[in-house]
């Protein structure tokens, strides 16, 4: 059983299964996990993250009811879609909470919001970058 591209941090102000489902999306977009593969299984899943099974099974549902996961009875759970086609609602919704994260966390430690920008700015420009160069 491989380890999830992803991590959960305890001292993150979200909660542990907006953390896993923001992971998971994020690797199923990256390709780590790609449409008619499995995803691990939610004991795997809550084993190697040390959380309650329950949280898997949440975050599974939710995926699920997006149309992103599909449940193949007596076969596991499987990406249906790639995350690129959420509705354009959840894109926003998940991008207003990711600014606003970056913005609380930012001026808390006292960076200037326009250093947030530039940085923000910086790493779109790198990933761009690195999208563009040959593998």
């Amino acid at each position: 059983m491989a380890p999830p591209p992803f991590r959960v941090d305890p001292a993150d102000p979200r909660p542990i299964w907006r953390q896993i489902e923001e992971g998971l999306l994020h690797a199923i977009t990256r390709g780590d996990y790609a449409v008619g593969t499995p995803v691990p299984s939610v004991r795997d899943l809550a084993k190697q993250l040390r959380v309650n099974p329950n949280t898997v099974v949440k975050v599974y549902q939710h995926l699920g009811d997006q149309g992103l996961l599909e449940v193949r009875r007596g076969e596991g759970t499987f990406v249906a879609r790639t995350p690129e086609r959420i509705p354009a609602r959840e894109r926003t919704r998940w991008l207003k909470e990711a600014a606003r994260r970056l913005v609380d966390e930012g001026t808390s430690k006292g960076v200037a919001p326009r250093d947030l920008l530039s940085a923000l700015e910086r790493a779109i420009k790198d990933a761009e970058d690195s999208e563009e160069s040959p593998s």
